[in-house]
Parts: structure tokens; C-alpha cells; sequence
């Protein structure tokens, strides 16, 4: 969690003041969460959204000298423009944070080995038609009836 974010309050609240933040390069976002009242803030957009692209769990967000460990828990994206419209962030725990953190971790390594996975029975798939295909050839026959002969043979 060396993820800082720097955040300060903002007090107007609506889809102007929303739309005017954009256009400084802020994002909205709310903290809320262990029975503390909600904080509005704006955070920048850009160091939000390299933070929020690294796959992160849990990032630290300082508001007016004060540490909250949070974890985004709703992030609404613009669906044309793709950028970070709004941010809702739940205070956690340490605990509570390295535990999302390693669940996060093993989520993300599944998901790369199911992806590897994947890409090494396109290539054998890929391998193999190739030389379906080479035997066709050299046997005299076209593609077509080589994949037939095949799919004949697979039944």
C-alpha cells in the first residue's frame, strides 16, 4: 500500500459544481465508512487513474493532514470518454487491507494463469491445424477435405 493519494475537501455539491471540478482536473469522490460521517472530496484525476490502472486494493488518501487506508468500493466511468467520473473509497483497516490485498494478489495470479492457459492451447490448436494442413498438402487434397477427413475422424 505505497499508493498515496492527495485529496482536499470540497464543500458544493451538484452536477455544476461536479462538471467544474472535471474541468480542473479533479475528481469527486466520497470516504465514508467505519462509523465516521461521509467526507466529500476531490482528488486529481490523473494521479487517480494511474493509481486505480496498477490494479491496486487498498491506497492511502490524505485530506487536510489526516491518513485513511480506503478501498475503492464503486468507480463510475465515463462510457464514451473512459475516464474516472466519480469515486466512492470505504475506510479499512491495515488488517482489513492486507487481507483485500492478498485476495487480490491470488485473484490476479488465477487470472494470469487461466489467460496463459488459454494462449498455449491457441497456439497448439493453431500447431495442430497447421499440420492438418501440411499433410493435406502433401497427400493432394485441399484444405476443405482435409478438415472434413479430420472432423470425420474426431466423430
Amino acid at each position: 500500500m505505497t499508493d498515496v493519494l492527495n485529496a482536499y475537501v470540497r464543500n458544493d455539491f451538484g452536477k455544476g459544481a461536479a462538471r467544474s471540478l472535471r474541468r480542473d482536473g479533479k475528481t469527486p469522490a466520497v470516504i465514508y465508512g467505519r462509523g465516521s460521517a461521509p467526507v466529500h472530496v476531490a482528488v486529481d484525476s490523473h494521479e487517480l487513474t494511474k493509481i486505480l490502472r496498477k490494479k491496486v486494493s487498498s491506497l492511502e488518501v490524505v485530506v487536510e493532514g489526516k491518513n485513511h487506508i480506503v478501498t475503492p468500493r464503486d468507480i463510475q466511468i465515463d462510457p464514451v470518454r473512459r475516464f474516472v467520473e466519480h469515486v466512492d473509497l470505504v475506510v479499512v483497516t491495515a488488517a482489513e487491507a492486507a487481507t483485500i490485498a492478498r485476495d487480490a494478489a491470488e485473484a490476479h495470479a488465477a487470472a494470469d494463469a487461466a489467460a496463459n492457459k488459454a494462449a498455449e492451447d491457441a497456439a497448439n490448436k493453431a500447431a495442430a491445424r497447421t499440420a492438418r494442413q501440411a499433410e493435406a498438402e502433401a497427400a493432394g487434397t485441399s484444405d476443405a477435405a482435409a478438415d472434413a477427413s479430420s472432423e470425420d475422424s474426431a466423430e
